[in-house]
């Protein structure tokens, strides 16, 4: 059949009469990928759901969605039954709530295979093993077997996708599919949906925030703002020429792997409106730096601005609508920091050790996790020195030995120059005072019973500093919050508000070092600018010293001054930013940078990859030697002799360069540096 296989027209979702879709149109043709973008909110998950029939009996929907011509808006259950998993599939974006837990993998791909073909029930399960096979499972007669919550996340979004293209669908649609994975195994997931895509030729509409995937992975984009698209046409074209503001401010707020600490992020200052109370006009006139007057008299439609471009905006036939990052400026009052070797340490971690009883069965009591194995590093007074690494790696123990302010099981931690492990109820809140932190969750860190004023007022209180009214009123300004807050529950603000209490609070004390961990992963792109430029900003004004734990190197890029790359409990790579992104040398930091997407279509199409193969191996039972040889590219070409260094001696991090240590036996500059 030739034309769209997908048509979405007109759609419009109510819940309760509030407006989540609001006119949202679209078309998808076999063999393309759709990407929608767009904050939380937006309505992209609505539509989908909405296109596959899944929202609950109480959403009133209207519009039209034609599959192959064939109507679904008011389709009867047992019509749309025989369509989904057959001609529209969909991948969600969390597979262990996607997959019955009490059914191994194998049976449930088996089922959606005979809910559609008359087939037996060893056809099925032998169908079922090919697909597990297609979508990458190492030995997938094995992992046929298996229950659901014995995979690893990237392994149960293959069994999901495994299970979309069961029936060889015309369309998929993927929901969100990468966003609770580790880059690398993001990697991996795209290239299984390349793959799978190239065998069964379908239509594909990702839905996701990461601007970075699409521009790799996509050809049309769709952004979505307050219930409808706002612009829409080949990825190419829009990234490069962004016609609505909204889309050139959520490009701008995005890190770069490409782009450093000397390019600021370009936030979008506000909050989207909520569906029942859209301002008059543009919705997004309220947050839109070229808002004109004519911009409030009527919401303007998606009209063509080029061959293929749509664009929802009074002033989209203006050129320079394109938000760019300005340079980060100079401060002629604000000193240059002594070298770094003239520098006082404020942080030091020397052969840490953080063992703990495995969990599990009583068969397999007296396990025991590595979760730390003899990391070391140190941060100097007005450094930020990012501990990334994915899921499991140890980074969150790390940070969490060090807060503790105790004898550590194995190693050594001083804090300001004195051993935490000779520390005593005196001396301890002493230490305390200038080392606080910032948790991931900003809901769940903060009382959802106290106001704001009690939340920053609190660590005064434990600290007895008398009249903390002035005290607060300054912090809340600091992190740019009205004092008008100051009165409101964590409840009544935004995720990004939420954060900059939590910031404030963790500033109260005047303290020297801040550990962060994932302070920025739960937000939305554009609010999570804002709070990056807002630490980058706080640190160099008031002098202070980041611990910064993150699983995203390109925030790491714009924040930090050295790095550390974690993989399962042990220093991979450390050094200057600088140096470790531009010639990584170390296999793991290369495979983890070149998984990062950056959101420019031309430089992501032309990046080279490293696809890592496998999961991260367990930490009660790590591979002997090099704990990284099991999924690593260098180690497979190795000659026999080689090999046998990684495989029985552990690797210790070695300096290279200045400031640069790798732990690594076969290290060597990667051809031309890293792009």
């Amino acid at each position: 059949m030739t034309g769209p296989v997908l048509r979405v027209r007109d759609l419009v979702v109510r819940f309760g009469g509030v407006p989540a879709v609001r006119g949202v149109g679209f078309s998808v043709e076999a063999g393309e990928v759709l990407g929608i973008v767009g904050e939380s909110g937006a309505g992209k998950s609505v539509t989908a759901l909405a296109a596959m029939g899944l929202l609950p009996r109480h959403a009133e929907v209207r519009g039209s969605v034609l599959l192959h011509g064939r109507e679904l808006v008011g389709a009867r259950d047992r019509e749309l039954a025989a369509v989904r998993g057959r001609a529209m599939a969909m991948v969600f974006q969390d597979p262990l709530s996607a997959l019955t837990p009490v059914h191994r993998v194998g049976r449930q791909i088996a089922e959606a295979v005979r809910v559609h073909q008359k087939v037996s029930r060893e056809r099925a399960a032998r169908r079922a093993v090919e697909l597990l096979d297609l979508v990458g499972i190492p030995d997938p007669r094995r992992g046929a077997r298996a229950f659901p919550h014995e995979l690893s996340g990237g392994m149960r979004q293959r069994v999901m996708i495994a299970m979309a293209v069961a029936n060889d669908p015309d369309v998929v649609i993927c929901d969100e599919p990468t966003t609770a994975l580790d880059v690398t195994v993001q990697a991996q997931v795209l290239e299984v949906l390349k793959k799978a895509q190239g065998e069964t030729g379908a239509a594909i509409v990702l839905i996701t925030h990461d601007l970075g995937v699409v521009a790799g992975f996509a050809d049309r984009v769709m952004v979505m703002y307050a219930g409808r698209a706002v612009e829409s046409g080949p990825v190419r074209e829009v990234y490069h020429r962004p016609r609505m503001p909204y889309t050139a401010g959520l490009l701008g707020s995005v890190p770069r792997l490409d782009a450093g600490k000397e390019s600021p992020l370009v936030p979008i200052e506000g909050g989207p409106p909520a569906p029942d109370a859209l301002p008059a006009g543009c919705p997004f006139g309220p947050r839109c730096p070229v808002a004109a007057p004519v911009c409030a008299a009527a919401e303007p439609p998606l009209a063509p601005v080029a061959p293929g471009h749509h664009a929802a905006c009074a002033r989209a036939g203006e050129p320079g609508l394109a938000v760019a990052r300005p340079p980060r400026p100079a401060d002629p009052a604000r000193p240059l920091p002594p070298p770094r070797e003239r520098r006082a340490v404020v942080l030091a971690v020397r052969g840490l050790v953080r063992h703990h009883p495995a969990a599990g069965p009583p068969r397999r009591r007296g396990g025991v996790v590595r979760a730390v194995d003899g990391v070391g590093f140190d941060i100097r007074e007005g450094e930020t020195l990012g501990l990334v690494g994915e899921s499991g790696c140890g980074k969150t123990t790390t940070l969490m030995e060090i807060l503790e302010l105790a004898r550590p099981q194995g190693g050594r931690i001083e804090v300001f120059g004195q051993d935490t492990a000779l520390l005593t109820r005196k001396t301890r809140p002493a230490v305390r005072r200038s080392l606080q932190v910032v948790f991931q969750d900003p809901l769940a860190s903060l009382d959802p019973r106290m106001t704001v004023h009690d939340i920053v007022a609190e660590p005064l209180a434990a600290h007895r500093v008398r009249d903390a009214g002035p005290r607060v009123r300054d912090l809340l300004a600091l992190v740019g919050l009205d004092p008008a807050h100051a009165a409101r529950h964590p409840g009544e603000l935004s995720g990004g508000q939420r954060q900059r209490v939590a910031i404030a609070r963790a500033l109260a004390l005047s303290p020297r070092l801040l550990v962060l961990d994932e302070p920025v992963s739960a937000l939305d792109v554009s609010i999570r600018a804002g709070i990056v430029n807002l630490l980058a900003d706080l640190g160099a004004r008031l002098g202070l010293s980041y611990l910064f734990v993150a699983h995203d190197l390109a925030v790491v890029r714009h924040i930090a001054d050295r790095v550390a790359v974690m993989y399962l409990g042990r220093i991979a790579e450390i050094g200057r930013v600088e140096e470790v992104y531009r010639a990584p040398l170390h296999p793991y930091t290369r495979a983890l940078l070149s998984a990062v997407p950056i959101p420019d279509p031309d430089r992501e199409r032309e990046r080279r990859r490293v696809l890592l193969e496998g999961d991260v191996p367990s930490p009660v039972d790590p591979p002997s030697g090099c704990r990284f040889r099991t999924r690593c590219p260098k180690f497979r070409v190795l000659p026999d002799a080689l090999r046998q260094v990684c495989v029985h001696e552990p690797p210790e991090v070695r300096p290279v360069r200045p400031d640069h240590g790798v732990a690594c036996h076969h290290a060597e500059e990667p051809p031309g540096g890293h792009r």
